[in-house]
Formats: C-alpha cells, structure tokens, sequence
C-alpha cells in the first residue's frame, strides 16, 4: 500500500497528545473531587458518571481520527498495469562526446548546441519512442529506447565529454550500437540519427551505415562544425598535439554524406539558427509508422473511501455513548 498524500500521516502524532490531555484532564478533575470530601462519598453524589465511558468515548474518537487521517493520506493499492497500442516510429539518436565537440563553432560549443536541439525534437516527439547512444572512442547506451520523454532529457543534460572515458570517433561502432538497441518487436519505421563533426580514426561507418539499411534502418546524419575548422578549448587553453601545436578539428562533410548515402538516409549540415534536426524529424514522420504495445502503470485502486466509512462508523458510535454510567458491569467504573 502507498499513500499519494503521505504527508498527512504525520497528523497521526496528535494521537498520542489526544491520550494524554484525557489523562491530565481526569487527574484534574479527580483532584478538584477530593477537595469536596472521600472519594466513595463523591461517587454516591455522582452516581450517573462514569470514567469507564469517558475513556471508552476517547477510543472511539481516537479510531475515527486514525481512519480519517489514513483516508485523507488517499491510500492506494495494486498499480494496474495497462497495455496501450501506439503508433510511431523508433529513433536513436547517436552523439559524439569527444573533445572535438567542445570546438565552439556554435555557441556555447558544439556538444551543448547539440543537446539544446535533441532535446527541442523531444519536446515536440507524442507517441515515438527514442534512445541515445554516445561515443567517442567507443560506444554505449546513454538512454535505452522509451517513450519517457522526462527521463531522456534528464539522461540528455548529463552528458558531458567526460562520458566515455576513451577518446576518438568511433563512428562504426557507435552505429553498431544502436542497431543492438531497437526492441525486439519492431521491424520497420526505425532510424539512427548521428550527430557528429565526421572526423572518424576508428573504424568503416560507411560499412556500418550499409548493414543498418539491410536491416531497414535508416541512418541519417548530421554535420556539427565548419569545414575550416576549430581549435578544442582545453583546461582554460587548447588541445594540443604531442608537438605543442592547437589541435584543429574540421567538419567532414564526405564521410557524413556516404554513411547517409549507404544507410538510405539523409545528410544535413548543422546550422546556427537550424541545427538540421527538424528536417530530418520531417523525413522520419513521413515513414510508415509501426504499431506496437506499450505496458504503462496507469493507476491504483483508491482506498481511501473505505477509510472514511470506518472514521464515520466510529464517530457515530462516539456520540451515541454518553459519560452517565450505565446499568451494566462493563461500565460501572
């Protein structure tokens, strides 16, 4: 059982505080008594008063406030589990975290635009499913796919280039990665998008590229950076060679546009004001959709009803019961 106002329970502290008011209430009382005489000359002149009733009445406030507290703490049990049909398309998004993406070609730096605009496309995504893989030197899963666009921007804004600790562009790879990432029951209406400046030292993307459209994946690409090139900021200077010179990072253009050309895609060059995102999102949404099943929480059984019908129960039976004593041993206290 949870509670979805759980916070009200702390009310449930005042039942203690409830007893010993009671408490300290009686003993004055028994106290000003005493002052009239004995205790058992007292008794004979109040002969319809009753203690026994007055603690009895207190249990059943106490039952009623108990309840009441549980009810208005809205308890909820057993999460159904609802199956939903949606129709939409499964994107991975592929980013480069390597140094090169702190080259500020664009404001603040490439890495940053790039995040700004992934996660402008998932403000605007409704029942697609997306994931992200990142690399440098190697590859992994950032985001496995999922329509949980809350968590794959929170995922997205912790992505920095320290994470993954090998550096280099493994483009290949890192394509060979979201191809392992799509779910098992989907065949058709998937893509990979890659983000990247092109400068790949590691392995054949173009080949990569060419498996993913065999598989009907389309791969498209996206060029971060500028054909003449960059310096890499680096702790407060640039990145430099074993030489001492600035490491200067270009956009390559040609490598990007063969992976797009061999993985049936499309290339767009980021720009400052339209980082090419949106034209390719166009081109996804034009594909056939594929139809697939979704488990979701959805919601829980409310409990708190029957809470308040039991609060009631012993409310009512709290007033019914008076203080004068009844013609009952149970009560002749």
């Amino acid at each position: 059982m949870i509670f979805a106002e759980s916070g009200y329970l702390f009310l449930l502290l005042l039942i203690p505080v409830f007893i010993i008011v009671q408490t300290v209430v009686l003993r004055f009382r028994r106290k000003r008594m005493e002052k009239f005489g004995d205790e058992a000359l007292v008794k004979k002149l109040m002969p319809s008063y009753s203690r026994a009733k007055v603690w009895l009445r207190l249990s059943f406030f106490l039952l009623a406030f108990f309840f009441f507290v549980i009810g208005i703490s809205r308890p909820q049990m057993g999460a159904i589990l609802k199956e939903h049909k949606t129709r939409g398309a499964e994107v991975m998004i592929v980013l480069d975290v390597s140094n090169s993406m702190l080259a500020e070609d664009y404001s603040p730096n490439r890495l940053e635009r790039a995040k700004l605009a992934i996660s402008r496309v998932v403000d605007k995504l409704r029942d697609d499913r997306i994931g992200l893989v990142v690399f440098a030197g190697n590859s992994f899963v950032q985001l496995p796919i999922t329509t949980d666009y809350v968590s794959a921007k929170m995922f997205l804004s912790s992505i920095s280039t320290g994470s993954v600790p090998i550096q280099g562009t493994a483009i290949g790879e890192a394509i060979g990665t979201a191809l392992r990432s799509f779910s098992a029951q989907s065949d058709r209406s998937r893509a990979i998008i890659v983000i990247t400046d092109g400068e790949n030292h590691e392995d054949d993307p173009v080949a990569a590229a060419s498996q993913a459209a065999e598989m009907g994946v389309r791969v498209f690409t996206i060029g971060v950076g500028s054909p003449e090139g960059k310096m890499i900021p680096f702790e407060g200077d640039y990145l430099r060679d074993k030489e001492g010179n600035p490491v200067v990072t270009r956009l390559d253009e040609s490598v990007l546009q063969d992976v797009a050309a061999a993985g049936k895609g499309l290339y767009v060059r980021a720009g400052n004001s339209e980082f090419g995102l949106n034209p390719i999102v166009d081109e996804i949404a034009r594909m056939d959709d594929e139809e697939y099943n979704s488990i979701v929480f959805e919601e829980y059984d409310e409990l708190y009803m029957y809470f308040f019908g039991m609060a009631l129960f012993f409310l009512v039976l709290e007033m019914l019961i008076g203080d004068r004593r009844s013609k009952y041993h149970l009560f002749r206290r």
